[in-house]
C-alpha cells in the first residue's frame, strides 16, 4: 500500500447529492489507483441536520456506488474517531497549540485565528465586533486540477464561534493533520477556504496536502451549480428508479475526468487504471440526463443473460408477470431477444409485458396507423396458415417463408411487419420481430392473430 491517503468529509443532510457522490468518486479512484487509502469522515456537529437517517442514506448510497472505504464508520482504523462530533477533545488539543504559539485571540466570546503580518484594526459582521486586518504574503497553491493560484488572506477569521463550537475552517485542517491525509480532492468552490487552511496547516507546524479542486457540476440547462432540486441530482433516485449502479459510477467519472482516447463507457478496473489527475478538466461540467440514460442503456446491454435475469426477476414479480411457475429457460429466451431495446429496468414491464401476459397495453397511434393503410385484417388472415405451417419455428425460417408469401401475393414482405407486430403486442416497436414471435412461440401467436380478427373484424364491419 502506497502512502497516499485521501478522504472523503460529508455533513449527512438526508440526501446523497450527485455533487458529493462525484467527490467520493474521485477520491476513492484515486486510492484505488496509487494503491492508498480512502478514509470517510463525518462531518456530523450540526445536531439537527446530521441524524442517523441521514448518514444511513449517505453510507447506503457509498455502497450501492461500490465506493468502499478502507477507514471510518463500521470499519474502523488507527485514525479515529470518525465522527467530528466525537472529537473535541483533539480539536482542544490543537486549538491549546495555537494559544501556546500567541496565533489567537478573542473577541466577544470568539477565539480568532491571528494571521502574521503587518495589522490594523477593522470594523466586521461577524458578531459586529472589530477584527483584525492584515497584510500577509500570499499562499501559493500547487493545485493539480487549477495549477498555481495564489491567495492571501486579508483578515483573521474565527477558530470558535461564542458558543463554544468550532468552525469548518479549524477541524477541517486538524482533522486533515491527525489522519495524516495528504491529498485533499474537492469542489471548487473550496478553492476560496485553501489559503485560510495553509494558514493553519503551516501554523500548526504542518505542510499543507496535495490540493486538486475539481470542476463543479452545473444543472443540465441554464447558469448555475446543480442543487439538490434539480432533476437527476440525488443518488438516491437513481437507486429507486433501478438505474445500475456501475452505470451511475461510470457516468459520474465523465463528470470533470476524461480519458485521453475519449472513451465514455469503461470498465471500473479500466476506469481505476486510468484515472489522475492530468486527465480532471479545469472546466465546469454539465449534467446530461440523456448520456446517463444513454450510458445505463450500455450497461444493460452488456449483462450476462443470467445476471439480467437475476436483477429483473422481482421486477416482473412485483409487476405481477412472472412467478415461482414462470419457465426459466422462456425468461431467458425473452431476454436474449429483447436487450438490444432495453433503456431502463423500470421500463421493463411496458417493453416485454406481452411475453408473459395478454392483457398488454394497446398503442392506439400504432393502431390508427396500421388502419389506415393497406387490409390490416387480411394480411393476418394470410399469415395464421404459414404459422400453423411452419416447421422449425425460427427467426430464419420465418423470415424466407413470410418473403414467399410476399411474393406470392405481389407484396413486399414488410407490408406483413407492422400488423403482425400489433397483433402480438399492442405496439409499434420493440424486440426485432421474427425473433420476438420465434421466443412466443405457435400458440401464443396464433392464440393473438385470432384475438385480433374477432375484435377488429367486428369493428370494422
Amino acid at each position: 500500500m502506497s502512502d497516499v491517503r485521501v478522504r472523503f468529509a460529508p455533513s449527512p443532510t438526508g440526501f446523497f447529492h450527485i455533487g458529493s457522490a462525484r467527490t467520493a468518486l474521485f477520491n476513492w479512484l484515486y486510492a484505488r489507483h496509487t494503491g492508498g487509502t480512502f478514509v470517510l469522515r463525518i462531518e456530523d456537529t450540526d445536531k439537527e441536520r446530521n441524524t442517523e437517517e441521514a448518514l444511513r442514506v449517505l453510507m447506503d448510497g457509498m455502497k450501492w456506488l461500490g465506493l468502499d472505504w478502507d477507514e471510518g464508520p463500521e470499519v474502523g482504523g488507527d485514525h479515529g474517531p470518525y465522527f467530528q462530533s466525537q472529537r473535541s477533545d483533539i480539536y482542544r488539543e490543537y486549538l491549546q497549540k495555537l494559544i501556546d504559539a500567541g496565533r489567537t485571540y478573542e473577541k466577544e466570546g470568539a477565539i480568532f485565528f491571528r494571521l502574521e503580518g503587518e495589522r490594523y484594526t477593522e470594523y466586521d459582521d461577524y458578531k459586529k465586533c472589530e477584527v483584525e486586518k492584515v497584510r500577509t504574503t500570499p499562499q501559493i497553491i500547487d493545485d493539480q486540477v487549477r495549477g498555481r493560484v495564489e491567495r492571501a488572506e486579508e483578515k483573521d477569521f474565527v477558530l470558535y464561534r461564542s458558543n463554544g463550537e468550532p468552525v469548518f475552517h479549524f477541524v477541517n485542517v486538524v482533522d486533515d493533520i491527525s489522519m495524516g491525509i495528504t491529498h485533499v480532492i474537492r469542489g471548487e468552490d473550496h478553492l476560496s477556504n485553501t489559503s485560510k487552511h495553509c494558514e493553519l496547516f503551516r501554523a500548526l507546524g504542518a505542510e499543507p496536502p496535495v490540493f486538486a479542486h475539481i470542476p463543479l457540476i452545473l444543472k443540465s440547462t441554464g447558469p448555475g451549480k446543480m442543487s439538490k432540486r434539480d432533476e437527476g441530482a440525488l443518488i438516491e433516485d437513481y437507486q429507486k428508479n433501478r438505474f445500475l449502479p456501475a452505470a451511475v459510477r461510470n457516468y459520474l467519472c465523465l463528470l470533470g475526468w476524461s480519458p485521453k482516447d475519449d472513451s465514455e463507457v469503461l470498465p471500473i478496473d479500466e476506469i481505476i487504471e486510468r484515472f489522475d489527475f492530468d486527465g480532471i478538466n479545469s472546466g465546469n461540467a454539465r449534467f446530461d440526463e440523456k448520456k446517463m440514460a444513454h450510458i445505463n442503456a450500455e450497461y444493460i446491454r452488456q449483462l450476462p443473460l443470467e445476471t439480467l435475469a437475476w436483477m429483473v426477476s422481482p421486477i416482473l414479480v412485483e409487476e405481477g408477470l412472472v412467478d415461482d411457475s414462470t419457465d426459466e429457460d422462456y425468461l431467458q429466451d425473452v431476454l436474449r431477444v429483447s436487450q438490444e431495446k432495453m433503456t431502463a429496468l423500470n421500463a421493463l414491464p411496458a417493453l416485454i409485458g406481452f411475453f408473459f401476459s395478454n392483457d398488454y397495453a394497446i398503442d392506439e397511434k400504432t393502431q390508427g396507423r396500421i388502419f389506415k393503410k393497406g387490409d390490416p385484417l387480411a394480411r393476418i388472415r394470410e399469415l395464421i396458415p404459414l404459422i400453423e405451417a411452419e416447421e422449425s419455428f425460427t427467426a430464419d425460417s420465418l423470415d424466407a417463408s413470410i418473403e414467399s408469401l410476399a411474393e406470392s401475393q405481389g407484396f413486399k414482405k414488410f407490408e406483413y411487419f407492422p400488423v403482425a407486430r400489433f397483433a402480438v403486442s399492442g405496439a409499434g416497436g420493440g424486440p426485432d420481430l421474427l425473433p420476438m414471435i420465434s421466443t412466443l412461440g405457435r400458440h401464443r401467436v396464433l392464440e393473438r392473430f385470432q384475438n385480433f380478427l374477432e375484435i377488429h373484424a367486428t369493428s370494422t364491419s
